[in-house]
């Protein structure tokens, strides 16, 4: 059963207006639907990414995975992975497995499933297609300021206010 719903702006429109740079993946291709790879059914994997051309300023990274389609009102976060350090410009197939091969200080706040680590791409069976956006934000701080026991709100609550530019990838996705 597809719920009557309109389709959620793109939430990056809402936040103040930052620089962009470039974030690939040899996973996933910016406007296609996500392999098998990145579903939650499937191999449960967070994407290779890579990104260059962000502010020279920058001190660290936060990425993170969005769904602004999921029934609910605030959308429903599946990765969110914060304080990656300012010379990591990569991360690896997996890397979205748990804290234990991160790079430097970088850590994992829980998800809207409740665990600190990326979980794929979900949307309900027979629901409209899902826009999945893999965000690398540069933050003008060395370390966001918050800790794993933030909510993935606090998380982007911070980032409205210590994010210089944002490189986002979608990959889209229907059950």
């Amino acid at each position: 059963m597809t719920l009557d719903r309109p389709v959620a702006p793109d939430p990056y429109d809402l936040l103040p207006d930052v620089g962009t740079f470039d974030v690939t993946s040899t996973d996933l291709t910016d406007g296609d639907a996500c392999p098998a790879l990145l579903l939650h059914a499937g191999d449960n994997t967070s994407p290779q990414l890579s990104w260059s051309g962000f502010p020279a300023e920058t001190k660290s990274f936060v990425v993170t995975c969005f769904d602004p389609d999921a029934p609910t009102p605030s959308g429903f976060w599946h990765w969110v992975l914060v304080d990656v350090p300012a010379d990591v410009t990569a991360l690896p197939t997996g890397a979205g497995a748990g804290d234990a091969d991160l790079p430097g200080g970088a850590f994992h706040v829980r998800n809207d499933m409740g665990h600190a680590q990326y979980d794929g791409c979900a949307p309900p069976p027979g629901d409209m297609p899902h826009r999945y956006y893999f965000v690398v934000h540069a933050v003008t701080e060395d370390s966001l300021g918050v800790d794993a026991d933030a909510t993935p709100a606090v998380v982007s609550f911070n980032l409205a206010f210590k994010t210089s530019a944002r490189a986002t990838l979608v990959g889209t996705y229907q059950h």
